[in-house]
């Protein structure tokens, strides 16, 4: 007889509350190169990085700090959140001549000059992962959205597995690797996707299946805790959440908004269709992944498969769709402001596309750089090449 699986405590949030974990480079003010001192710069800001729930702290690599929200109950909240721990980093990375940027790659560092956070437990991933681990020098954005029923979690989560191409299209921003074109929209989603337990979510058919299938992981060593499962859209039982981990690196502070809007929106307009008594989507595991590489590929300009017969469109058109179908959803929650984002980055473009306009527009790399720092401290887009850089002459 089979034994029974170890039930897993979900801790049920109350109504879509959020939490945003925003991946941010530390950048050389002078060679554009990353800087590896995470540990002194979270060092310096123990008002952020300390306490039992810090709002800034180490990631895989030292080139990065992850700041975090608390759990906020609108988008406005979170992003305004954010910024003040933005604004205090800024303070402290100032005059040791290190500017913030994100991205979901460096344009020009080099993978091989990471050095790793001082951390046991990125020690032992990096020794059972070893090439996999070495080259995750990549940053993202997750956003956590509150569930407040343990039994929607999963149908929320297969039916987010649909929109998976949407949320990378949106924020691709990861097409250069090592000073190379990759000719793809994100080579983040290629790096970080290569983890033996990464990628998209298992479609399972209940909390229940998922209890099984994360012990089964369990039991046969794949895993050391279900939090090394690191699924583009994975429960989270501890926070009560859903997180959606499938954006890149975001370079403004708008755009992060634009995609905690949507996050919210999505999950609650699901909540409210469950609560109604309908059945979700529950696509094909073939068209989730057959639509995250054209997505990955292409970004913006993908087309993308919309049935399991194998018919297609295209996905600006499919977000501007998306964007009108929410918005009344976004009017209920006070985040349409922030949902309508998503217009301007349909127009102007998504990170990808920006950062090689500056090289179309006779830009180098180093220029590419320049524009995602600015991006970040002005919040706004960049689409050419900016002549002086106030940043780099302070």
């Amino acid at each position: 007889m089979m034994e029974a699986s170890v039930a897993i405590q979900f801790n049920p949030s109350r109504g879509a509350t959020l939490g945003v974990e925003w991946e941010l480079q530390l950048i050389d003010r002078h060679t554009r190169q990353l800087r590896q001192d995470a540990k002194d710069v979270l060092a310096a800001v123990p008002d952020l990085s300390e306490g039992q729930r810090p709002k800034a702290m180490h990631e895989l690599m030292q080139s990065q700090i992850e700041i975090v929200t608390d759990v906020c109950h609108t988008v406005a909240e979170a992003v305004q959140d954010l910024k003040k721990s933005i604004s205090r980093l800024t303070e402290v990375v100032g005059p040791r001549d290190t500017v913030l940027a994100c991205t979901g790659t460096h344009a020009i560092s080099e993978w091989r000059d990471a050095v790793y956070a001082p951390s046991q437990r990125y020690a032992e991933l990096v020794e059972d992962l070893q090439w996999l681990a070495w080259r995750i020098q990549t940053f993202g954005v997750h956003v956590h959205v509150g569930v407040q029923d343990r039994d929607k979690v999963i149908p929320i989560v297969n039916a987010l597995a649909a929109h998976l191409p949407h949320f990378l299209a949106l924020t691709s921003s990861s097409p250069f690797w090592g000073g190379k074109d990759t000719g793809l929209a994100s080579s983040r989603a290629i790096v970080f996707g290569s983890l033996p337990t990464a990628g998209p979510p298992h479609l399972l058919a209940d909390w229940a299946e998922f209890e099984e299938y994360m012990d089964t992981l369990l039991r046969a060593g794949t895993i050391r805790s279900i939090k090394e499962v690191w699924w583009d859209i994975r429960p989270h039982p501890d926070f009560g959440t859903i997180e959606i981990r499938m954006f890149d690196g975001i370079p403004t502070p708008r755009e992060v908004g634009m995609v905690v809007a949507l996050c919210q929106s999505l999950v609650t307009r699901l909540d409210q269709q469950l609560d109604r008594g309908y059945t979700l989507p529950h696509p094909a595991a073939w068209v989730v992944h057959d639509n995250k590489w054209r997505a990955t590929r292409y970004g913006l300009d993908a087309n993308v498969i919309t049935d399991d017969r194998g018919s297609t469109a295209p996905m600006r058109d499919l977000l501007y769709e998306l964007q009108r179908d929410l918005e009344p959803v976004a009017e209920r929650l006070g985040c349409a402001e922030e949902l309508a984002v998503m217009t301007e980055v349909l127009e102007q473009g998504n990170s990808s596309e920006r950062q090689r306009a500056i090289l179309a527009d006779g830009g180098s790399l180093q220029d590419v750089v320049d524009a995602t720092v600015i991006e970040l401290a002005e919040d706004r887009f960049v689409t050419s090449r900016v002549e002086q850089p106030g940043w780099a002459d302070r």
